[in-house]
């Protein structure tokens, strides 16, 4: 027989999956409707603003379990608030130090293919203000999805198991963007391997959730990066 708990860990995994197929999927609709392209580097402003909007909803939809954050981990949030500030400032700079200097710096990366690349290859500078965004979406739901594990009392190994597949699985989505199979295989494998260690940092290290944002950042970053410093002439 199917108890409680087990009820509202579903719903929560519904939720979930909705808010981020949705949000995804809508990206795609919506701003075309709005007079907007669908790009990060085209319609930054409309992209950041259509993922602040899901922000909103991810915080109303989950505020109960990122209340009950704390009964899960062995630290206080932000215990060490001259840390945490330490933290979020160098982060922060390095973010805008990459993409307002960094990346402008290096030569624009060749393309010889017939198909169109992932737009993070041609990434701009304002691309990262959108692309920030919806990280911090994804890094909420996983949040959200860490926490209705834990509320279970599932081990951090199982945690972590759900989460790699949860986070690799939903990556499935670029394969509706026109992307090769090639790309979406990678971003898969990327994603499950992140989605492995996510738990660890949320539940274990303090200030994990910014240094787990950070990883999923900095991979998009070096994502931009490559192309122009190995494929460019």
């Amino acid at each position: 027989m199917i108890g409680q708990r087990q009820i509202q860990l579903a719903w929560s995994v519904i939720q979930i999956a909705v808010i981020w197929s949705v949000s995804d999927i809508g990206f795609y609709f919506l701003l075309p409707v709005l007079g907007q392209q669908p790009s990060y580097n085209a319609a930054s402003i409309a992209s950041a603003l259509y993922y602040v909007f899901w922000i909103g909803i991810a915080v109303i939809t989950f505020w109960p379990l990122y209340t009950s954050w704390t009964l899960y981990t062995k630290w206080t949030t932000f215990e060490n608030r001259w840390t945490s500030y330490a933290v979020w400032s160098l982060a922060l700079a390095g973010c805008i130090l990459f993409a307002t200097y960094l990346l402008p710096m290096l030569p624009a990366p060749q393309w010889t293919q017939s198909w169109n690349p992932p737009e993070v290859r041609d990434a701009t500078p304002w691309y990262f203000l959108p692309k920030s965004i919806e990280i911090l979406l994804q890094q909420l739901l996983v949040l959200a999805l860490v926490l209705a594990l834990a509320a279970q009392r599932y081990s951090l190994k199982k945690i972590s198991v759900y989460c790699a597949l949860a986070f690799g699985i939903a990556h499935i989505l670029l394969a509706f963007t026109g992307v090769p199979l090639g790309y979406v295989v990678r971003f898969m494998v990327a994603a499950t391997a992140f989605g492995f260690v996510f738990p660890y940092l949320i539940l274990r290290v303090p200030n994990g959730l910014l240094y787990a944002y950070m990883v999923h950042w900095l991979y998009y970053a070096l994502t931009a990066l490559t192309p122009r410093l190995v494929f460019s002439s």
